[in-house]
C-alpha cells in the first residue's frame, strides 16, 4: 500500500521508525525487534538507510520481511554518498522485492574524511530521479526548526518547496518535543504554498545521554518541562522510559486533537516503547 493512501484516510495512523543492524552478528536480533513491532499492526513501519555501504546493505532485507508479515514498509534512500548507478540499482532491489514506498532523503556527509563518488548534492535531485524510475510513493524530510545547515529559516522553507514541487508527495518531520513548533510550521509552509501532508515526527526520550547529544547535532529545542524530566530521571532507566512514553503520548493525543492525523515514532528498535505508545493511543486511532 501507498504511504500517501494511508496518511490522507479518515483514520488516524500511528507508524514507527526502526534501523538496520551495523554488523551482520546484530542482524538477527534487529530483525527480532522490528517483527515484535510489526506484531502491534502500525500503519506502516518505516526503516532508515546508512550511506556509503554498512546498514543500507539490510534496508531492504528489514523491508521486505516487514512487507512478508503483512506490513507497510518505508524504506529509506541517502544519496550523499552515492552515484546514479548506486541508487539506480537499490531502486530495482526495491521493486524487485515489492517495495513501493521511499523516503529520500540527502543524508549525513561522511565526516571519517574519506572520498565518497556522489552525483546528488541535494534531496530534491534524489526526488526527481526515483520519480523519473516510476512505481514508488515518495517522501521526504522537513525540519520544524530548520535544518540544521541551512542559512535561515525562510530559505529552509525555500528548499523544502523545491522538494515539494519535484515530486514529493509528502514529509516526514524531525522529531520535536514542543507541539506549538510544529503548529507555527505548518502555518509557514501553508504560506509558502506547500500543499503537501505532514508526518509529525515524536522521539520518546528514554536515554538521556542520548537525546543530548542528538539535540546537539539537529539543534532540537527543549521546553523546561522536557528538561525537567530529564534531569530528574536520568539516573534512573526505568523511570526516564516511563516519563518518556507519558511525555510522547501526551504530545501524540495533542497532534490528533488538533487535526494532525499522522503520527509517526521513532522508536529506537525498541518493541516495549512502541507497544506501550500504542495501548496509550489505542482507542484515539481506532
Amino acid at each position: 500500500m501507498k504511504i500517501i493512501d494511508i496518511i490522507t484516510s479518515d483514520k488516524p495512523s500511528l507508524s514507527f521508525e526502526v534501523f538496520p543492524p551495523k554488523t551482520s552478528t546484530s542482524y538477527e536480533n534487529v530483525k527480532a525487534a522490528t517483527e515484535e513491532i510489526a506484531k502491534l499492526s502500525p500503519s506502516y513501519m518505516s526503516v532508515t538507510y546508512g550511506a556509503g555501504g554498512g546498514t543500507s546493505d539490510y534496508t531492504v532485507s528489514i523491508a521486505e520481511n516487514l512487507k512478508k508479515l503483512g506490513t507497510t514498509p518505508l524504506a529509506h534512500l541517502s544519496c550523499v554518498s552515492s552515484t546514479h548507478e548506486d541508487v539506480k540499482n537499490m531502486l530495482l532491489k526495491m521493486k524487485e522485492h515489492g517495495i513501493e514506498n521511499v523516503l529520500a532523503l540527502r543524508g549525513d556527509i561522511p565526516q571519517d574524511g574519506k572520498e565518497y563518488p556522489t552525483d546528488y548534492h541535494y534531496a530534491y535531485e534524489l526526488v526527481k530521479e526515483i520519480r523519473s524510475f516510476g512505481g514508488f510513493c515518495v517522501g521526504g524530510a522537513c525540519y520544524p526548526e530548520t535544518h540544521p545547515e541551512s542559512e535561515s529559516a525562510a530559505k529552509d522553507i525555500e528548499y523544502l518547496k523545491i522538494k515539494a514541487d519535484s515530486g514529493c508527495e509528502f514529509f516526514t518531520t524531525q522529531m520535536f518535543f514542543d507541539n506549538d513548533i510544529l503548529y507555527n510550521f505548518l502555518y509557514r509552509i501553508l504560506k509558502a504554498d506547500i500543499n503537501v501532508p505532514i508526518v509529525a515526527g515524536i522521539m520518546p526520550v528514554t536515554n538521556a545521554k542520548q537525546i543530548k547529544r542528538i539535540c546537539a547535532i539537529s539543534g532540537n529545542s527543549l521546553p523546561q518541562r522536557f528538561l525537567r524530566i530529564v534531569d530528574k530521571y536520568a539516573d534512573k532507566p526505568e523511570a526516564l522510559m516511563q516519563a518518556g512514553i507519558a511525555f510522547a503520548t501526551e504530545q501524540a493525543i495533542d497532534l490528533y486533537a488538533n487535526g494532525i492525523n499522522a503520527v509517526h515514532i521513532y522508536s529506537m528498535n525498541n518493541p516495549l516503547v512502541a507497544a506501550a505508545i500504542k495501548e496509550n493511543v489505542s482507542n484515539i486511532i481506532a
